[in-house]
């Protein structure tokens, strides 16, 4: 029986083998394993595919996301808006500056955060939003900068999915104040390990979020402030600095592949992604809609297809945040979707032949009174 990966890092690792070899060895011979030249030429690079004027490398998209509640000096007595159907890395980050996750529900076609819904939850504590460009298509930008400017809130992007995402030709993490990246292995842009970046055009948020990176420090022994130990690593930046040059053509992959399964589903109850049209998604994900979901998803698997389901229990109704007290039936757009999301495999090196397959198995899974 045939396998399919959700995502197959060995495939990609295949086609630039030689490569990350050579850079692998290189550092290693060198021993320059932190802050080394690797470092400043991705954020250079990074910086400027994402049409920002500086980036700061760090550890992981969670340290990101918190780097820049710190800088932005959001903490104890502040809310933070953002949408329950996301990663709990997006709200822990804002729990642990000491300021309070606030939800909002999310538009049905998108599964993005609502700009009319966010309004409705701005209070006078309300300091900043963070939208989620989930699945890798971005938010109404538009709209949420309206909304940001009219009550004096800080936009923080969380593009942890959205490398080269575009919104009205303008790309992901270049809206806000800042905007944060994960470079998790299994992202558009991964790296072998734990890695994240944060892009700004403000070039003082740029470097007090590097010095705070660096344990608070502007030279190897002089330290202005406390800071924390979020630096990313040589080896991972030099494993961005090759994949990065690859990002454009895996990322019109992904979308020449995405194209594909909807004209495949075409015509079918299988509910595919839906576009806004002033959007270029990256399809971090391809996320399918069905009923059913949990019976379809069970039969793929007998047939070797993996699948994934980003995210199975919304945020607001996990354990971890009972003490906000949400209850079920307060986000009901998320709530319902979060019953219906499947996504299905998606990743550049993915063939005409597997994408057959898991299509046709699909329609099976849904013909066999699964009820897509």
């Amino acid at each position: 029986m045939i396998k399919i990966p959700l995502v197959d890092l060995k495939r990609q690792y295949q086609t630039i083998k030689k490569e990350i070899d050579r850079a692998l060895l290189d550092i290693v011979e060198r021993s320059s394993f932190i802050s080394g030249p690797e470092i400043n030429t991705f954020e250079r690079s990074f910086a400027k595919m994402c049409g920002a004027d500086c980036a700061v490398a760090v550890s992981s998209g969670t340290t990101a996301i918190y780097l820049a509640l710190m800088a932005l000096k959001i903490g104890k007595g502040d809310e933070v808006i953002t949408a329950p159907n996301t990663f709990i890395a997006t709200t822990e980050a804002i729990s642990q500056t000491g300021a309070k996750v606030v939800f909002a529900d999310v538009d049905d076609r998108t599964l993005n955060i609502d700009p009319e819904k966010l309004k409705k939850m701005i209070t006078r504590r309300t300091k900043a939003v963070i939208p989620v460009h989930l699945y890798g298509q971005m938010c109404d930008m538009d709209a949420i900068m309206n909304i940001a400017r009219r009550h004096h809130l800080l936009v923080i992007e969380d593009a942890a999915q959205a490398h080269l995402s575009e919104f009205k030709g303008k790309r992901a993490g270049s809206f806000g104040a800042a905007g944060c990246f994960s470079f998790f292995p299994g992202k558009n842009l991964g790296a072998y390990g734990d890695a994240g970046a944060i892009v700004t055009n403000d070039k003082k948020l740029a470097k007090e979020m590097k010095m705070l990176s660096d344990h608070g420090r502007i030279a190897k022994y002089e330290h202005l402030k406390e800071g924390y130990n979020y630096r990313m690593d040589n080896i991972q930046a030099a494993i961005l600095n090759i994949k990065l040059k690859y990002l454009p053509r895996w990322t019109e992959k992904r979308r020449k592949i995405a194209q594909r399964y909807s004209e495949l589903f075409a015509g079918t109850d299988i509910k595919t992604p839906y576009i806004d049209l002033r959007a270029k998604p990256v399809y971090h994900q391809y996320v399918v809609r069905i009923k059913n979901r949990d019976k379809v998803q069970g039969y793929l698997i007998e047939q070797g297809i993996s699948t994934g389901i980003h995210y199975p229990i919304a945020l607001h109704l996990q354990k971890a945040y009972r003490y906000l007290g949400y209850k079920k039936g307060d986000f009901p757009i998320v709530e319902k979707a979060a019953s219906e999301i499947l996504s299905l495999p998606i990743f550049p090196e993915l063939t005409e032949n597997e994408m057959q397959i898991i299509v046709r198995a699909l329609k099976t899974a849904c013909a066999k009174s699964f009820g897509a």
